[in-house]
């Protein structure tokens, strides 16, 4: 059974047809505002208080970030793995300790919430 989840978790990430490419889409306010906090403290040190990016990393209103070309189970493979880098200049993304399912999701909500209110960049 874990290696289905795997299975469909990497299809996901990769931009795989089907439900779990999927964007979450919440109406939760609460979710968003503790995927906030959790992003303000974990997140944005490289992807931005404004989720626009650093010098450290990419902006998350990339058109890169998009859900058809990463979806959500790609938010929760590069915080539990970390990221070789493919995209961008600023080197591999190491994984992120102490977040759990529940938080990642959390983070999740918030961005796919921003990048719906912001829009994509090219």
């Amino acid at each position: 059974m874990r290696r289905l989840l795997v299975g469909v978790l990497l299809l996901a990430a990769c931009g795989g047809s089907g439900l779990a490419s999927q964007a979450t889409t919440t109406v939760d306010a609460g979710l968003v505002a503790l995927g906030s906090e959790l992003y303000q403290g974990t997140c944005a040190a490289c992807h931005g208080a404004d989720l626009r990016g650093t010098a450290a990393g990419p902006s998350f209103l990339s058109i890169v970030y998009e859900p058809g070309h990463h979806a959500d189970a790609a938010f929760v493979l590069a915080v539990r793995n970390g990221v070789r880098a493919h995209h961008w200049p600023f080197g591999d993304m190491p994984p992120v300790e102490g977040l759990s399912d529940d938080d990642i999701a959390a983070i999740t909500a918030f961005v796919r919430e921003r990048q719906q209110i912001e829009g994509f960049e090219e």
